[in-house]
């Protein structure tokens, strides 16, 4: 049975009633984190992840860049699965749905915040997104805030960290066993 976990954002900027995300991650982290996605600043992006992760396409989704102090990186639906995937690609691929068009907001990159992946195209985001860390705020303005973690920063804390300059999880890295979302 998949964990459902129903979660209210109330923010002081612009308080609104957000999607509960709940990923269940096995590995080094082990461990359940909550994320409330708003709905109100990147409603594609969010109804992205929700399609996607409805569809369990999330499920089994490596960590595949992670940089310490920075921020874990995962959604790689294509190349990113532990079972089946490319490890070698993964970070490169993205479901077949299209690309997303930017929907940049004044919320700023903080701890606990997730954003979408993207290119250097700013319209290019499709399936992955980030965790941060710490805050960032060279990445204010210029990648979509699609939510935040409520809960389970310490298994986030936890995510296998990778190594050089990219943060390329090298061996076993950790995986989102399994991805739901309730309303």
């Amino acid at each position: 049975m998949r964990n459902l976990i129903t979660a209210l954002a109330l923010l002081a900027a612009s308080p609104a009633v957000a999607t509960g995300l709940s990923i269940d991650i096995a590995g080094e982290a082990n461990g359940t984190v909550t994320v409330d996605l708003f709905e109100d600043v990147a409603p594609e992006h969010v109804a992205r992840i929700t399609e996607l992760a409805e569809a369990g396409a999330y499920d089994g989704v490596v960590f595949h860049r992670v940089i310490d102090g920075f921020m874990a990186q995962t959604g790689d639906v294509e190349f990113g699965k532990l079972d089946g995937g490319d490890m070698a690609r993964a970070g490169s691929g993205g479901s077949d749905l299209p690309d997303l068009g930017a929907e940049f907001s004044d919320r700023p990159f903080e701890r606990g915040v997730i954003g979408m992946a993207r290119s250097q195209n700013p319209d290019s985001a499709n399936s992955q997104f980030f965790i941060m860390f710490a805050a960032a705020p060279h990445l204010n303005g210029q990648y979509t805030v699609v939510g935040k973690v409520t809960d389970g920063m310490d298994v986030v804390d936890a995510i296998k960290r990778g190594t050089g300059p990219n943060g390329a999880v090298v061996g076993k890295p950790d995986v989102m066993t399994d991805v739901t979302v309730t309303e």
